[in-house]
């Protein structure tokens, strides 16, 4: 039985670029393609672009979201952009609330700030980021945390010693939105406890659902948060038909295969992908602990309604990787028109008041 549709105006979507790295290209063309994809959503009608953080990876070529993030701001105008995420563990809180202080004050009202305990790299390389490398970083994340919301909000108690800096970012009263991301437990209570909004990686860990319950469950109001706010990111490919679908997403598969076999890879050719999932029993299966909406555009969106259901949420944030620009550019066109995204925009857009 087929899962019956949302309508299109209670689902948000929005895109989550990893900015992946093909085979026989750059990672200077991927960022490229990064900034040539936002354009594209948003004139599609997507509502945020976030772009990750990971380091040291043939893969994968975004170790610098803030600056990836001002690049994309400066040349779209109505999508909010943001990170998927900063991991925090990497940084000092101050330095991460005035790089996107400045952020908000360029761009206002359209940064989102998303924040992650993990490395988004091997331990080496993690450790390589440290600035003082004696001994490996603490892992004081809720400390962090606190913290740079303290600067954020300027809620940092009087007598902390740091209180003075947070009425000194440059963006001020201008402040990104801070966003939590997390696929665990763990990540979902501190949400719940700090009020913040929830981003959950089901491209991670597909069995999600329970935690977004238990966030909801546990959500305490804040001052900027009324009510709990789940959004999950989808792996997604779409195509015209859905054989060609699970032709492109051959790429992702052996690229993640290879990922977890521990050999980071630049993303196959689809032709290199299909010899080497051929020599798998299953090579349709993707490795166990990830999910991917892969069909046709009526497919696809069915697929991403049910995930969104499972977990409650009102946004799905799709990442698609594929090794060629063109077929990622086109799965998210197929996917906004399935939704109907652009007549959404129009809609509100024709509504709005002028000042």
């Amino acid at each position: 039985m087929s899962q019956k549709a949302m309508p299109h105006d209670t689902l948000r979507l929005s895109a989550l670029d990893q900015t992946p790295v093909a085979e026989g290209t750059t990672a200077a063309a991927a960022l490229r393609n990064s900034i040539d994809l936002a354009i594209l959503a948003e004139s599609l009608g997507y509502d945020r672009y976030w772009v990750a953080e990971h380091h040291g990876s043939p893969m994968i070529a975004g170790p610098s979201p803030e600056v990836l993030i001002s690049a994309i701001a400066s040349v779209t105008s109505r999508m909010r952009v943001g990170s998927g995420g900063v991991m925090l563990p990497h940084y000092s809180a101050l330095k991460v609330a005035e790089n996107f202080s400045v952020l908000a004050g360029l761009f206002p009202d359209r940064i989102d700030l998303g924040l992650g305990r993990a490395a988004g790299t091997d331990p080496e390389t993690s450790f390589a980021l440290q600035r003082d490398r004696r001994q490996r970083s603490p892992d004081d994340f809720p400390q962090q945390l606190e913290e740079l919301l303290g600067y954020l909000y300027d809620t940092l108690p009087r007598d902390h010693p740091f209180q003075r800096l947070a009425p000194m970012l440059p963006g001020v009263p201008e402040r990104p939105e801070p966003w939590l991301l997390g696929s665990s437990h763990q990540s979902a209570m501190w949400a719940a406890e700090l009020g913040l909004p929830y981003a959950f990686a089901d491209f991670i860990n597909p069995a999600g659902a329970e935690i977004a319950r238990l966030y909801r469950e546990q959500f305490a109001p804040s001052a900027e948060l009324a009510a709990p706010h789940v959004m999950v990111a989808v792996s997604a490919i779409a195509a015209e038909t859905s054989d060609e679908a699970e032709r492109l997403a051959s790429s992702m598969r052996m690229a993640i295969t290879m990922l977890r076999a521990g050999s980071s890879i630049a993303i196959p050719t689809v032709e290199r992908a299909l010899a080497f999932l051929e020599r798998y029993p299953k090579p349709k299966m993707m490795p166990v602990g990830r999910r991917a909406v892969v069909g046709d555009p009526h497919g696809v969106r069915s697929g991403l309604e049910a995930v969104a259901k499972e977990y409650g949420a009102d946004e799905v944030m799709v990442v698609t990787i594929t090794h060629d620009h063109e077929a990622r550019r086109r799965s998210y066109e197929l996917i906004a028109e399935a939704f109907e995204l652009s007549a959404a925009a129009g809609a509100v857009q024709s509504g709005a008041s002028i000042s």
